[in-house]
């Protein structure tokens, strides 16, 4: 997080330099920070209350699902007078929640964001955020099991999240491509490193084949640097070299070849093509926020506060298509 916001103002402001947040609450008007944004939405809340879900994914840095455009969220008490406001969606609680003060913001700690998250996500999308969370250090699996451990909605799935993530994870469609080997039953080790015969370090894979001289990359855009692709091309000739095979998928193959990525390791570790692990993978896909029913469910959990403002955060689908 950046420094601590320049203070919003309460009142009726006019002039370029404010902006309306919303009823009654302004913001700088010019070169507005998402920090001051919500240091503004936050004079609507009560002081027990904190900014939740993916509005504190984005504020903590973490990669983020394919989203939809999603509305300012905060966690607040039963007991709590709601404040009523377009673009502002609360969820509430019967008892106290972890918090942590963030330059001036009130906001849940990772692991309560992530079970906060967990009541309208997929798995998909919450190993994304839970891979990301892990990877920069914000949170331990410990902490994550002991959120799951509530009587929460959000607590069973973020159960069934918790053996799927890994802190190795180096970007969110890894992520995504470690997860579709998971759901179809195809044993890999993530961030293998290789060496040749005389024990030279050749490369680190993104997924290694468990058993097996095949290993599976994702190739993000930064791979079509000119620059990146002659050290890729330098490193595939000393793979080959070595006798290892690597094979390449971009984020159109995973979301659309699954049955192609999963038959292919079947052939090669000797096994039956099953329908049941394709059905597996395409349903985390199609229920995550990448697919129709996930976005269909995200659209129908926020459509009031969709419809009532345009002032909403702006979901990055780019943080996908990153490295």
């Amino acid at each position: 997080m950046q420094d601590t916001p320049r203070s919003p103002a309460r009142g009726w402001l006019r002039g370029r330099d404010w902006e309306r947040i919303t009823r009654g609450v302004y913001a700088a008007g010019l070169n507005r920070t998402e920090l001051e944004e919500l240091a503004a939405w936050q004079l609507v809340l009560p002081r027990t209350a904190a900014f939740t879900h993916l509005t504190v994914a984005r504020l903590r840095g973490w990669w983020l699902p394919a989203t939809i455009p999603h509305p300012v969220i905060a966690a607040m008490l039963n007991d709590d007078p709601r404040p009523r406001r377009p673009g502002l969606l609360i969820c509430r609680h019967t008892q106290t929640f972890a918090m942590n003060l963030v330059n001036g913001l009130r906001i849940t700690t990772a692991g309560e964001t992530i079970l906060a998250a967990a009541r309208e996500l997929g798995v998909l999308d919450l190993v994304i955020l839970g891979d990301s969370a892990l990877r920069l250090r914000h949170c331990t699996l410990t902490h994550l099991e002991i959120a799951a451990r509530q009587r929460r909605r959000g607590a069973p799935l973020l159960r069934r999240v918790i053996p799927l993530l890994d802190a190795r994870s180096e970007s969110p469609w890894e992520s995504i491509m470690r997860v579709l080997h998971q759901a179809a039953e195809i044993p890999v080790t993530p961030q293998q490193d290789i060496f040749d015969e005389r024990g030279r370090f050749i490369a680190r894979a993104d997924l290694r084949i468990d058993g097996t001289r095949r290993i599976h990359e994702y190739d993000g855009e930064r791979h079509r640097d000119p620059e990146v692709h002659e050290l890729d091309l330098e490193r595939d000739r000393a793979l080959l070299a070595d006798r290892w095979e690597r094979h390449g998928f971009t984020s159109k193959h995973l979301r659309r070849d699954g049955a192609a990525i999963i038959a292919d390791p079947d052939r090669l570790l000797g096994r039956a093509w099953s329908p049941r692990r394709l059905a597996a993978w395409q349903g985390l896909l199609d229920n995550s926020l990448l697919g129709r029913a996930g976005r269909a469910r995200a659209y129908r959990n926020w459509r009031r506060a969709i419809a009532e403002t345009g002032q909403l955060q702006q979901g990055n689908g780019g943080n996908l298509s990153g490295t």
